[in-house]
């Protein structure tokens, strides 16, 4: 606790605020101290703890400069740690001759704990590492926090490189855990097509077997019912006859045949996500239904553009942002901005997230969706470094309201 010091909680110049945690306890070493439950803020240069409140209103509180910590971890909990707060433990260079007064002159460790009795955020080791990496105090050094006799003890002590970040043992199987849920999840994902497959094709194989039977029986024509079920299935295992270069003589015809199909197998599902597809979305769609006949992405731009010429149901677009997409022939972009400028003005403010994840659509599509928006002039933009948001345009209810 020797290196701690009193100070003012207000920042100092070019000091930036990082982070907040609340009820957190300061352990001398392994020994624990009086300063519990406190709120403690991580800053660009410094650590600063103090009673809830205190810090915000700028009353002392205890600093701690990050120069002074040779690297740190989490501390690894034993077989009967079930219960106890999590804990971070802070390894520091011995303090300087003329360090500010703090809460002890002398102790016999060379280390603190920070214990988090509500729960150890794991943000707060990313962003405690990142900015003890960043050295901002050599960069944009503040009043009292530069000395250079800690660079002299670190040299002296052969530190160098100054900064370790040490996770432990839990640090290691929290990362593994987390990897391992990853790969399963896209694991999972990957194979749930090819679940859906085997289960069709089972029930395919099963009327296949009826069919071959009644054959070799000679009990008759086989009923409608098991011929339409089973095209529904050998269907619903792709495209049933794709289109192919090979089979025309010239290209125009290729496309002009090969936009027909596409306008056959993608006309409902277009219309079931909202009337519009990504050209990205709809060539991974196509592919997949076609099987082997793989299908290039220039074919499908050229078989694309021919679908307006021909009078087709879906139609290429091209937004002013370069992204193309397939819509419905009959899509209406009035009806489209006045549902936005609707849950403009139910939410206050929509991000592109917030519009996908509100009509089941894309991210892309919804960014796209709103800046057409904004284009009839019925939302605003907000571009900060948090997002783009949109909000509704309040210039309209005013000329409304004269």
């Amino acid at each position: 606790m020797n290196r701690f010091e009193y100070a003012d909680s207000r920042f100092m110049r070019n000091e930036v605020y990082v982070r907040r945690d609340m009820v957190v306890r300061l352990y001398d070493g392994d020994a624990k101290t009086n300063f519990e439950n406190g709120e403690l803020i991580l800053t660009s240069h410094r650590i600063l703890w103090g009673k809830p409140g205190d810090i915000s209103r700028g009353n002392t509180c205890l600093s701690l400069s990050l120069q002074y910590i040779v690297f740190f971890e989490e501390e690894c909990s034993g077989p009967f740690a079930f219960g106890r707060s999590k804990k971070i433990i802070l390894h520091l260079c011995e303090p300087v001759p003329d360090k500010m007064p703090g809460p002890a002159d002398n102790s016999l460790y060379n280390y603190v704990k920070l214990s988090f009795k509500e729960g150890l955020d794991s943000n707060f080791i990313t962003q405690l590492s990142d900015t003890i990496m960043r050295c901002m105090w050599e960069f944009a050094p503040t009043t009292g926090i530069n000395d250079p006799n800690i660079h002299n003890n670190q040299e002296n002590a052969k530190l160098l490189p100054r900064i370790k970040t040490r996770t432990g043992i839990i640090g290691i199987e929290r990362s593994l855990q987390e990897k391992q849920k990853e790969t399963d999840e896209s694991i999972s994902l990957a194979f749930q097509d090819l679940t859906k497959l085997m289960d069709m094709a089972k029930d395919m194989v099963a009327i296949s077997k009826t069919i071959s039977a009644k054959i070799r029986a000679r009990q008759g024509d086989i009923t409608e019912d098991e011929t339409v079920r089973f095209k529904a299935y050998l269907m619903s295992l792709g495209i049933d006859d794709p289109v192919t270069r090979d089979a025309y003589k010239s290209s125009n015809e290729y496309f002009e045949q090969l936009a027909k199909q596409l306008a056959y197998i993608l006309e409902e599902p277009i219309k079931e996500v909202g009337g519009m597809m990504t050209l990205t979305d709809v060539y991974c769609r196509v592919n997949r239904a076609r099987g082997l006949e793989l299908l290039s992405p220039e074919d499908l731009l050229h078989a694309s553009r021919q679908l307006a010429p021909l009078g087709l149901p879906i139609v290429l677009r091209s937004f002013d942002s370069g992204v193309m997409v397939l819509q419905i022939h009959s899509h209406d972009d009035n009806a489209v901005v006045d549902r936005i400028s609707e849950l403009l003005q139910e939410k206050g403010f929509m991000t592109a997230e917030d519009l996908a994840q509100s009509e089941g659509i894309s991210v892309l599509l919804a960014r796209e969706r709103l800046l057409v928006t904004e284009k009839y002039g019925k939302a605003c933009r907000d571009d900060s470094i948090e997002a783009l948001r949109f909000y509704p345009n309040l210039f309209l209810e005013e000329m409304s309201n004269e």
